[in-house]
């Protein structure tokens, strides 16, 4: 009996080594994004994924893990801030930017910037084609928005990819003096989306129409809000969230403009390099 009490004691504490050694990697846990820090392991061969799992795939869906990773489902908000307690971290950009990094330098592996991850101005649906959106979006996509992006950015941390630049950034179908003395709420996240909108503002301001940018530090309410009209649009979010988000709340919401993309990255927490992923850069 002591001795089989022994042999059992002896197996709980090598779980517990092998437990204590599996490289630890947290991930967001909304659908897209937890899918997008998987699909980031799989292109550099340290998971293998369901090939039928696409843009919603879940530690689920993982169905070869060699290094036995064991993964940490965290708000996204959240990642930055469990950095420190796990080996690796996969934080969206601009919860990186917050948090003082730069996604392209500080980052051990990091997305192709040509991605179908494009952040986009939303609407509620039947309110796109308004002269509010059509003014929003002309400004937008102006030649100082991009400007502003590619030198504010230009390590490639946030990457325009405005498809038409308007030099001024004002629609010629648009009656701006109908506009003026209005307002125009936008819901965003501080970084870098809140920033890329002042310099819209200034361009909006011109005409009297202001821009009222109302920051959230999530990646739910911005989207509640603009389907139940208490704000006008948003900007923080990518495509395949958006068409997610409209699939699992039956939310309202078209994208109206693409701007920019913003390269998801793993950090090293406890771990410096890539080496334990057997990954080289």
């Amino acid at each position: 009996m002591k001795k089989l009490t022994a042999v059992i004691l002896a197996a709980l504490l090598s779980l517990s080594c092998v437990s204590a050694l599996a490289l630890q990697i947290a991930v967001p846990n909304d659908t897209t994004n937890e899918a997008r820090a998987l699909l980031l392991l799989a292109a550099n061969g340290v998971i293998k994924l369901d090939e039928n799992a696409g843009i919603t795939a879940t530690v689920a869906d993982i169905t070869e893990n060699p290094l036995n990773i064991e993964f940490y489902e965290v708000e996204a908000a959240n990642v930055p801030n469990v950095l420190v307690d796990v080996d690796y971290a996969i934080i969206n950009n601009n919860y990186a930017l917050d948090a003082g990094f730069s996604p392209a330098k500080d980052s051990l592996l990091i997305e192709n910037a040509e991605s179908p991850y494009v952040n986009v101005l939303s609407v509620k649906e039947g309110n796109e084609e308004t002269p509010e959106a059509k003014a929003l979006a002309a400004a937008l996509s102006s030649k100082a928005v991009a400007d502003y992006i590619s030198s504010t950015w230009a390590d490639g941390s946030v990457v325009c990819v405005i498809e038409n630049v308007d030099e001024d950034g004002y629609d010629d179908s648009v009656d701006y003096d109908a506009l003026a003395g209005k307002t125009i709420s936008v819901a965003a996240s501080p970084t870098p989306h809140a920033q890329v909108l002042a310099v819209a503002k200034d361009i909006l301001a011109a005409k009297n129409i202001t821009l009222d940018i109302i920051e959230f530090a999530d990646y739910v309410q911005p989207n509640l809000v603009v389907d139940a009209g208490e704000v006008f649009a948003n900007y923080f979010a990518h495509i395949p969230y958006q068409q997610n988000f409209n699939e699992e709340n039956g939310t309202h919401l078209v994208n109206i403009l693409g701007i920019h993309v913003e390269p998801m990255a793993l950090y090293g927490g406890k771990q410096a390099d890539l080496n334990a992923l057997g990954v080289s850069k």
